[in-house]
């Protein structure tokens, strides 16, 4: 059905200013593959968000269910950060640029400039910004090193940074496994750390570690 979809309203929304109605489209297409995968999604902590704030979201990392989870549950109107191989998908890879969501590729310092830059942008125009900080999906039981370009991406729009946290999306459809399971996926959004007046400089590391020790504090509580 997705499929189907898909193709004629990127080729409409793609000469549009506004694209109010084409997120909207993006909403239905990833809450129908998150409900084709058998996946509901439990949020907890969307009262750490303030109405009419935009945030970036730093997230942990154990699936591709994730990243349309955090884009449809976050409670705010984000883009994203992808792999640079997921625009390369037929229609999709197309559609994810229009939609907001941008490949960092770490291999090429100028383009991850102009990537961040195009983020930093989509923040002032009033969107929220989701980035996975580990870089990549970690194995089932790990919390990867975050990289620092959440924390720059904050510091320089003087966004509050919202950790999120992802529990059980391993056990769904985690990494190297080749299978998918139906369940619960628990999304937890944590107390907000503020950027405003700090500088990268001499906050950076110190935000970097606080966000992640929240994450890690929250991912493996019993």
């Amino acid at each position: 059905m997705i499929l189907f979809v898909a193709p004629p309203l990127i080729i409409f929304y793609r000469f549009k200013k506004n694209r109010d109605r084409f997120f909207k489209w993006c909403d239905w297409g990833a809450r129908m593959w998150l409900r084709s995968c058998g996946v509901k999604v439990h949020v907890t902590g969307l009262e750490n968000l303030e109405p009419g704030r935009d945030y970036v979201f730093v997230s942990n990392h154990r699936s591709y269910l994730d990243t349309a989870s955090l884009y449809v549950y976050a409670g705010k109107r984000i883009g994203l950060v992808a792999k640079k191989e997921l625009l390369k998908v037929p229609i999709f890879g197309y559609g994810m640029g229009i939609a907001n969501v941008f490949a960092i590729d770490r291999t090429n310092a100028e383009k991850a400039r102009r990537s961040m830059d195009r983020a930093r942008e989509l923040i002032k125009k009033g969107f929220s910004f989701g980035v996975f900080a580990e870089g990549t999906r970690a194995m089932p039981g790990e919390l990867l090193p975050f990289k620092k370009g959440a924390v720059h991406l904050a510091l320089q729009t003087e966004a509050p940074m919202a950790p999120v946290v992802f529990k059980n999306t391993d056990e769904l459809m985690g990494k190297k496994r080749g299978v998918a399971y139906s369940g619960t996926v628990e999304m937890v959004i944590l107390p907000t750390i503020e950027t405003r007046g700090k500088n990268a400089k001499e906050d950076l590391m110190p935000l970097l570690n606080q966000v992640r020790e929240a994450v890690g504090r929250e991912l493996f509580s019993k």
